[in-house]
């Protein structure tokens, strides 16, 4: 709820900045091509979700559209990062899996209210579909099976299985993003997006903006993250991106 009051008081206060400046008279040409880049903010990820590039292209003076690819991490909501007692690393107790999304697309950008030449908001209208590419990477930890006695130490690097590492006061840490990245395993999915785009720039080379909307994807079977808690095959979020461009 907080993120969701968050977006809406965004979206009023760009809406009205956009307004004056839809009434001054136009006097910006068309751009042919925009090149974007920038972090992506959503309610599946952590402190950023990931990043994405875009390319943009003139269809008519109140359309344009663009292809592009994001990187995003989907966390589940259950995750709980804990210490280990022993060695004092982090963990994700009953994480099995690190989930990343690869998201090619492709859309379409639909002007609201231009902006006036040299400064101004300009505000569009932003829908894209395209394939999502779940990568399930196995999540390992460093787990003692040995005793609590001298030099009964037993520590094995291990992707989480719930059958044998229940023993929480056990796992010494997580061993590391890069430790099952060979075993990734592809899950091919669609997804779409729709949203609204707020551009801010006092020239007509470059612009910063922010863009706020809901996208939703979905996959053939469950993707499982923490097994013994619910998965789904099916995912929706609240995205913010951040992003600067070039236009030519």
């Amino acid at each position: 709820m907080v993120v969701i009051k968050y977006l809406a008081f965004i979206l009023l206060a760009a809406v009205g900045a956009a307004m004056p400046a839809a009434a001054q008279n136009n006097e910006e040409e068309s751009f042919r091509n925009e090149l974007s880049y920038g972090i992506n903010f959503n309610s599946n990820g952590g402190l950023i979700g990931g990043a994405f590039i875009r390319s943009s292209f003139f269809v008519s003076e109140k359309m344009y559209q663009f292809g592009g690819i994001e990187i995003v991490e989907v966390k589940h909501p259950k995750e709980n990062r804990l210490y280990s007692s022993q060695t004092g690393d982090f963990f994700i107790a009953g994480k099995q899996n690190y989930l990343f999304v690869v998201r090619p697309h492709y859309g379409r950008e639909l002007v609201l209210f231009k902006k006036a030449a040299e400064s101004g908001v300009q505000v569009n209208a932003v829908g894209a579909v395209g394939p999502s590419l779940g990568l399930l990477v196995p999540y390992y930890i460093n787990f003692n099976y040995g005793g609590r006695g001298a030099g009964a130490d037993d520590i094995r690097t291990e992707q989480y299985d719930p059958a044998l590492h229940g023993r929480l006061e056990s796992v010494q840490g997580s061993a590391g993003l890069f430790e099952g990245i060979s075993e990734t395993k592809i899950n091919v999915g669609l997804h779409a997006k729709a949203g609204l785009s707020f551009e801010y720039g006092r020239y007509n080379e470059s612009i910063t903006g922010i863009e706020v909307g809901f996208l939703v994807e979905a996959y053939p079977k469950d993707l499982i993250i923490i097994p013994q808690a619910e998965n789904r095959q099916v995912f929706s979020s609240v995205y913010l991106n951040l992003y600067y461009g070039r236009r030519k």
